[in-house]
């Protein structure tokens, strides 16, 4: 059960990252005409910064991944 869960999380926190990623361009990309989506309480460095982190936290989800299917074999 623990296994399928965090076979899981990598994916979501990849597709949050990656949404992220596309809002923080479309906050920069208004941001020249001096247009901003209102809805977001944060800048597009900030969201940028959020999907970093988020991806720190897939990249060592899926290394403990790895070692764990090493130590199998």
């Amino acid at each position: 059960m623990i296994e399928k869960v965090i076979n899981i999380i990598p994916r979501i926190f990849f597709i949050l990252a990656f949404g992220l990623f596309a809002l923080a361009i479309l906050e920069g990309v208004l941001d020249l005409f001096k247009w901003t989506l209102s809805f977001l309480p944060y800048q597009a460095g900030r969201l940028f910064e959020f999907a970093g982190i988020l991806l720190i936290f897939v990249i060592a989800l899926l290394l403990r991944q790895i070692r764990e299917e090493l130590k199998k074999n």
